[in-house]
Order: structure tokens, then sequence, then C-alpha cells
């Protein structure tokens, strides 16, 4: 035997298990190459140059020290044990659902899936949007109206996003807006948020009593089949709105609507609702795909984001985001909507989930729950327990009960480990699902009966249950009638169609995407890996406090950090997207202003740099933007502050601030921007789109910040899940604390301010990815994080400016973690756009950078800490080797209008024709660099027709529109 072999093994060097090492792309000697490059001889060192000084901290983090992969995921099993995961009956929009195990395979645990970008780069996002469109197609289909957006947030913003729609299609003339009493709690509380702050009125009723003799009314929202589970026709009740002017808005449920006539049929104008019960976890909340459909009339008003058919430049059908026009980042202060982050992931799984089983799996899904549900009704009723409500029903049943009785029957299913819903005094709920099997029945009727209910009189009970509804309730139309939904019901059909999508996508399994402002990082599969666990995925959001206590200590442990993270004092986990939090913090702001006597502070000051949400949000919030300018540097004018906040000091309400600016560069005189609006009496938020430049370097509480918002979906590692879902919670000072939102179910007597998202928690089971992330690096990682991404665009910065100038630096000529290069030379001398760069960069193998924001004619790049040298080094290489191809247009080695950028992306059909009609050779048009030789990323389309799309709006799928041949690839 070899005497090396008889050696003793080494101690294990724990440095190599350190999640520090794994998720910070760099290795200590690319680190080290990087700084010589710069000028520096550490990272300290270029945190002196960049970030001021006046605002770093003094001591680390006080934080947890950081775990092993393996340690986290163990401690993290710990605590998602101390969930108790039992059989809920609570409904109320929430149900447990069976996720097909080749959807969550392929789709919810795919980073091929979960870490794509928002589809704004259509060519390079073909996968996505097509199954976009068939989701799309899933609502249009099933609520019968012809248009539908590609998701919403969550079923109470979804009812907001409607009523705001409706004041617009009324032309703001009207004030009120009814809603019945038959909705459920939630997105009640969440319309009164929304609703008050823009001076609109809910009025609660019974809309069959409704008289339509109100000349501020509206709109009307009914629930169908309602909270209470009873199902009412109201084909009259349209009737009457319409001949009032009024809009009607149905939240409806997708299951029932396969057995019930849809909304559209019935006149409704506006259909709202969650997908949440086709294969998406529960969750304990979120995320879920919420959805709004509506008619022709009104397509140009859907809030959110449209995918849309269109061709590219050979004429093929290709799929792109239709009317981008309409949308906050391009409106501001005029927008509809500051939605801004969709639930992209989550509307896949629900339209595969609708792919799988096709029409008649679904059908017979719902006529399976709603028997059942009939069987137990049928069984209480023998037994004398009656349901409240209507004839007709779906899943739901609502028990009038006597309060001892109530008691005894909540006991027994304390006792059986059961849910029901308890949230009125009066009376018990019990929704049934697909999963609910007819044991399960038998269970309930024990429950509720206080005895063993025998089986064979049940199965026979439950055998003579008949056709689900009578007319009018009994759909008669078709749907989901095209091929896609008809096809893939083998499972190898079905995982290579997913896979066929996959591959006609770019993600972050493909090449870095660069994109400022985005902060696109690693998403570890340690974070990842307990995002379908069942401790996690299976509770219900309004299960009883006492089975949720494993979440309740993640919450606790992630508010804390977030907390010291940002010098905050307290934090709410609520808002599901950056622009809820926005709002709740806005919101926040203004609750305390009036809590003071000062409701007069409705002026917010938005530097003309900010995000394309902030404007739209302020508005929501019942503010008015006045715009701040910015300097020749891009740092917030501090001239024109002083004389804004002194102009309109007596009503300054706030400052929406973005730090580091977005601009790229860490203003060095940030206190002083933060001390100008405390002076003048106005808070300021801070916008945490950049946290990813500050974590562990400096504080927003310190410097000055009331309240910042957090997006988890990019400084703490959720994934974008292709443009969703997102979490942006808020942190706030001590002042703000009573003002963070509130919520009915766990917090019946606040009255300070209510809930911004239909859960108490927003996306509650995707917190854990945030919370494994900080857990994992600890302070020294984090802190060593945001210095690599400052590094890492820093060294771009340097390697990118002799080819393309750096429009903005700071004081001592250091970026921030992202930076802008300026394009609109190029044009004069080249015609060359910035458009035409984007789409070359797509046949180098990367996504393009953030186009023409903030500075029109630009690029900005943000290549987070968890890129190598490597990978940088690729995109730079590609971005000089294009410069390269700019220059001989410019000198007439390539001709003006024939040359690889006017015509990219070049797909493999083009390259490997018959035909070449270009003057430059196919090489150069596929593979520009030597290493897509070894791999090569295609572009599945050419450039796409935006125009044209926008022209004839295309959003769902309709068997007899279009060539079916084109239609699924």
């Amino acid at each position: 035997m070899p005497e090396s072999s008889q050696r003793p093994p080494a101690p294990l060097d724990a440095a190599p298990l350190a999640f520090e090492r794994r998720h910070i792309g760099p290795s200590p000697a690319q680190i080290e190459s990087m700084l010589t490059s710069l000028g520096l001889a550490s990272l300290d060192d270029l945190v002196e140059r960049c970030v001021p000084r006046s605002i770093r901290v003094a001591a680390p983090l006080a934080l947890p020290e950081p775990l092993s992969e393996s340690d986290q995921l163990a401690l993290l099993g710990e605590i998602a044990g101390q969930n108790v995961v039992l059989r809920s009956y609570i409904g109320m929009g929430y149900y447990d659902t069976l996720t097909p195990a080749v959807v969550q395979r392929n789709i919810l645990e795919n980073p091929g899936w979960y870490t794509q970008y928002t589809p704004y780069q259509a060519e390079i996002a073909q996968g996505r949007l097509e199954a976009l469109m068939n989701f799309q197609t899933l609502i249009s289909d099933v609520t019968g109206l012809p248009f539908a957006n590609a998701s919403l947030l969550d079923e109470g913003t979804a009812a907001a996003e409607a009523v705001t729609m409706c004041h617009h299609i009324s032309r703001q003339r009207k004030s009120r807006f009814f809603v019945d009493a038959d909705v459920h709690p939630q997105t009640l509380a969440v319309l009164r948020t929304r609703a008050e702050p823009v001076g609109i009125e809910i009025v609660v009723g019974a809309a069959g009593e409704l008289a339509f003799d109100d000349p501020e009314l509206f709109g009307v929202l009914v629930s169908y089949p309602g909270s209470s589970g009873s199902v009412r026709d109201y084909r009259e009740l349209t009737a009457r709105a319409h001949a009032a002017d009024v809009r009607v808005v149905v939240a409806t449920d997708l299951l029932a609507c396969c057995l019930l006539t849809p909304p559209g049929e019935f006149g409704a104008d506006i259909a709202i609702g969650s997908s949440q019960r086709f294969g998406v976890p529960l969750g304990y909340g979120g995320p879920h795909a919420a959805f709004l459909s509506t008619t022709d009339a009104h397509k140009r008003l859907l809030p959110g984001r449209i995918v849309g058919l269109s061709v590219d430049s050979h004429g093929r059908p290709a799929y792109r985001l239709a009317l981008q026009t309409r949308e906050q980042h391009i409106r501001r202060d005029r927008a509809t909507s500051n939605i801004c982050t969709a639930q992209v992931l989550l509307a896949i799984t629900a339209s595969m989930y609708a792919v799988y089983h096709g029409p008649l799996g679904i059908r017979a899904i719902a006529e399976r729950v709603h028997r059942l549900t009939a069987t137990l009704a049928r069984a209480l009723e023998q037994r004398g327990l009656s349901r409240a409500g209507g004839e007709a029903y779906f899943d739901t049943l609502t028990l009038p009960l006597a309060p001892a009785q109530r008691a005894e029957i909540l006991e027994r299913a304390r006792r059986a480990g059961l849910n029901l819903r308890q949230d009125q005094p009066d009376r018990l709920g019990v929704s049934l699902d697909e999963t609910t099997t007819l044991v399960n029945v038998r269970e309930l009727l024990d429950v509720f009966l206080g005895g063993s209910f025998d089986a064979e009189a049940l199965a026979a009970l439950h055998a003579r249950e008949a056709d689900p509804y009578p007319a009018p309730f009994a759909r008669q139309s078709r749907y989901l009638t095209h091929p896609v939904f008809n096809t893939h019901h083998s499972e190898h059909e079905l995982l290579r169609y997913m896979k066929r999508l996959e591959n006609r996508d770019l993600s972050l399994t493909t090449s870095m995407i660069p994109l400022g402002s985005c902060t696109m990082k690693l998403n570890a599969t340690a974070e990842m890996l307990p995002l379908t666990w069942a401790q996690l995925g299976k509770l219900h959001p309004f299960a009883p406090a006492e089975q949720a206590q494993g979440y309740a200590r993640l919450f606790a442990d992630l508010e804390a950090w977030l907390a010291e993270i940002t010098g905050m004092d307290a934090v709410s986990l609520q808002p599901n997207a950056g622009a809820q939090g926005e709002y709740a913090g806005l919101l926040a702001i203004r609750g305390y202003h009036r809590s003071v006597g000062d409701e007069r502070r409705q002026v917010c000051l938005i530097p003309t740099s900010a995000h394309g949400t902030n404007p739209a949000t302020a508005v929501m919030a019942g503010m008015r933007v006045v715009a701040v300018a910015c300097d020749s540097r891009g740092n917030v004018d501090i001239a024109d502050l002083k004389a804004k906040a002194s102009e309109h000091r007596a009503e300054l309400g706030a400052l929406m601030l973005t730090y580091p600016s977005t601009h790229g560069v860490f203003e060095e005189r940030v206190r002083e921007v933060c001390d100008i609006v405390h002076e003048n009496g106005g808070l300021v938020y801070l916008d945490g789109a950049n946290m990813n430049a500050q974590v562990g370097l400096c504080r927003p509480g310190d410097y000055g910040a009331d309240v910042c918002h957090l997006n988890l979906h990019k400084t703490f590692c959720i994934p974008h899940g292709g443009g969703g879902p997102g979490m942006g919670p808020i942190a706030v000072k001590k002042r703000l604390a009573p003002f963070l939102p509130g919520h009915p179910h766990f917090d019946r007597t606040r009255a300070a301010l209510g809930p911004v998202s239909a859960a108490p928690y927003g996306s509650a089971s995707i917190l854990h990815i945030s919370w494994a992330y900080i857990r994992m690096m600890g302070a020294s990682g984090l802190r060593r994080a945001t210095q690599v991404a400052i590094l890492n665009a820093n060294y771009m910065a340097k390697r990118l400016a002799p080819h393309y100038p750096v429009l903005f630096t700071g004081e001592r000529g250091g970026v921030a973690h992202e930076f802008i290069i300026d394009l609109r030379p190029l044009k004069k001398k080249s015609g060359i756009e910035v458009d035409d760069i984007a789409k070359r960069l797509m046949d180098y193998g990367f996504h393009s950078p953030t186009m023409s924001f903030p500075v029109a004619g630009t690029l900005m790049i943000e290549p987070t800490e968890s890129e190598s040298k490597v990978e940088l080094d690729r995109f730079c290489d590609s971005m000089i080797a294009i410069r390269e191809e700019i220059r001989a247009i410019e000198e007439g080695r390539l001709d003006r209008e024939d040359n690889p950028l006017r015509h990219a992306p070049h797909t493999a059909a083009e390259v490997s024709s018959d035909e070449w009609r270009h003057a430059y050779p196919r090489r150069l048009a596929a593979y520009p660099t030597a290493w897509q030789l070894e791999h090569k990323y295609w572009p599945p389309v050419g450039r796409i027709d935006n125009a044209r799309g926008d022209r004839q709006l295309i959003c769902c799928l309709r068997v007899d529109a279009y060539d079916n041949s084109v239609e699924c690839t």
C-alpha cells in the first residue's frame, strides 16, 4: 500500500463548506485580480472609493453566525416541523390541491423556469410567453370574457384593480362602489384599504336589494359563488346595473365556472379571482396567481401584463408583452396601476395544470368536488342541519348553529384534526376540494353529528346524487378547446412540451442576466429546496395560529434580521411585491401624519430619476407628486429639493428616494437630503430596490430614512420566476410601527391600517428563501457579498469605459453596484440604437441589460456578486466585440442597413437556410465568439414586430382565429 494512503485523514476544513464561497462568484484570486486592475489593494479600499464615509456602519451587523447548507436545511426542517398540517376545510378562496408531480419537478422546482427575468426581451422568452398565453386562454375560456391578463398578485388586490378599472371607465366622475356582503372578508378589507386614499367610498350590503338609484355609484362587486357558498343568479342584476351605467365585477372560482354559467355569459364586465386551486400549493397564503378578465371594450384598461401575438422578422408567429405603453414605468403618475411584479411562475403552474388535465379532466374534478359537497349537504339535512343561503352551491356549506352546538362541533373537529371556517360567531363553514374523499366526508359527518355515520348509507347517498345544476346555472358552453389543452396528457408528451418551452427561454442557467436595478443573483438550491415541503406548502393561511408556530418562528427571525440590516425598528412581511411595499410604506407615512393632525401633508417629492412605480404608488396613496430635478452627475439637485420642500412646507408628506441612485452612484449628501425633508415636516421613504449595494456597509435608518421597502426577490435571493413571485416587506422607524398593515383574520380590532394583501403574510411560503440566505451568509458573508457586487460593477465599468462612456460616477470616480453606459453617440455615426445592441447580445448568448432607464438611449448594467470574473469577462468581451461591429459600420466595412446588429437576433433556421441574403457571413451572425462553438443559445424567433402586435391585440388562443399549426410548438 502506498505510504500516502496510510496517513490519517486531515481535519475537515470548514472553509469549503461555507455557503459564502458558493454564493459569491469570484474566487479570492479573481477578486485580487479585479482589485489590481482598479488600482486597489483591498475590498475595504474599494468601499472607501465608492461609499461615503459619513453613512458607513461602525460595527458588524448583529446577526447569527453563518450555517453550512446542510446545517441550515436541518434547522429549517426543525422549524418547519413546528407547523401542524391538518386537513383544512376553511375555504375562503384557499384550497388544498394536487400539484401534478411532473409539473412540480419541471416547473416549480426547475431553475430553468424560476430564474428567468420578466419577458421584456420577447425574442428570448418565447417559452414563458407561450405558457402565459395558455394561462390567459384558460382564464378567458373559463370566465367567458375575451381578454385576460397574465396574472395579478392575489384575489384581494385583483378586486382592487377591478375597482380602479371601473373608476376609470366612469371617467372618475363618480365616487361610490358597492360590494355585496357575501365576498371574502379579506377581499373586502383590501378594497377598503385601497379605496379610501383615492376618495372612493365602499358601500357594503345585499346585492339583491340594490336599487341603482345612487348617482355616485360606478360599480358593483359580487361573488359567484359567494364566500358563504351560495350561488345566485345575477342576470337581472347585471342588466339593471348596465341600464344605470354601472359596471359589474364578479369574483369567481375557476373550478366552479367549469360547471356553472360563466360570468361573461350573464353580462359581467370584469371577472377576478385566484388560480391557486389549479395545482398551486396553499403555502400559508401565497404566492398564488390571481386573474382579471374583461370585455373587448375595456381591454386597454387591463392592469398588469398582457401577452399578445405578433410576427417576427421572418413572418413567423411570435409572442410578446403587448400594450406596454399602459404600464406604470412609462405612464408614471398618470398610470392606472402601480403593478410591476406579477405571479408568472404560479400562473405557468396553473396553466400547466390545465394542460395536464385538459377540459374533461378539470370538469371531472369539479363534478367530483361538487358531488361530494352535495352528499355532505344531504346527509346533514337528514340529521337536521341545513345550510344557509340559496338553492345552489358548489363546494362550500355554511351552517347556522346555536352557540353550544357550535362549540361542541369545534371541539370534535379539534380532536379529529380538522379545521373548519369559524370567523362568524353564529355559524361554521366547510369547503371541500380536489383532495377530499368520501372517507373525509364521513369524518366531517362524524364531527358535525357527534356520532359515527354509517359508511354504506353514505355510499348509497353519494351514488344517488344527480347532475350538478339545472338552468340557469348549468354551463352549456365549451372551454379549453384549443389543441394545447387537448394534446399533452401522457407524461412523456407533457414533459417534452414543457422542456421545449423551457429551451425557448434564456435564464440564469444559460448566462448572466446583467439587468440594472434588478439584481439577478444566485437563487441557491439550498434556499429553494424547502419550497415544496408539505410543512410549509400545505398550511391554510387562516388556520389557527397554534398550528403555524414554525412560520411564526420564521417570521420573527426574518423581521428581526431585516430590521437590523436596515437600521429600523419594526417590519411588516405582508406586501407581496415591491410596488406593494412602496404602497404600504406611503400609507404608513400618511397614517402617521393623520394621527398627529397633519392631514394636509399630501405632497410627495420624487426625483426625476425615480423608479417608475414610485409616482404611480404615490398617486394610489392619495398623494400629489412634485418632481425634483437631478444634477449633471445624477444626484438629487439639492437646490431644487430645498426650493420644493420650502414651497410645499405646510403640505409636505414624503420624499421617495432611491439609494444608491438609479444612476448607479452613492450620493454623498444623502443625509442632507433626508434632513431637508425632515426640517420641512416630511418623512423619507427609501426605495430599497438597490439595497444590494448597502447590506453590511450602511443602513437606511441610520442616515435618515423613516421607512424602507426591501425587494426580497432582488437583494435577498427569492428568484424572479420569470416576472414573479416577488416580496416587498417594509421596515419602519418606531413612530411608524403602529401604521404597518393589519389583517382582519389576526387583527380584527386594529383600525390604523388595513391589509394591502389578501393573506396576512403575503407570499409566506417563499420567505424561507430569504431566511436561508441570511442564515447561511451571516453578517460577514452579507457584507462581503455587497463588496463584491460593487467590485464586479466597477471592474466591468473599467473594462467597458474605453468603448462606451460610463455616464455617471461618484465623486471619487467609482460606481455603486450598477452603472450606465451611454449609447446615444453611436446613432449619429452608425444608425445603431439601443434596441439593436440589445438584440445583438442575444446572438452572443446574453440577456440585455436594462434599456433606456433612467436615461433614454443607455444600458444600465448590474452584474451582482454571484457572477465570476470569467462570466464578467465573457459579457464584456461580447460588448467590446459589438462595439467593433459598430465601428465597422462607421468605417464602411459593414453596410449601414445590412449588418448583424440591425438584423439581430439570428435564428438557427435563418442561418441554416439554403438562401442567405445578407452581405455579412453566416458565422459572424451566429458564432461571433469562439466560446459559442462549445455551447450556443439560439434565439427561437427573429426580431418581433411590436407595433403590429399592438394594432391587432390577440391575447388568447382561439381554434378559429389562427392556423392551428403555428399555435403550439
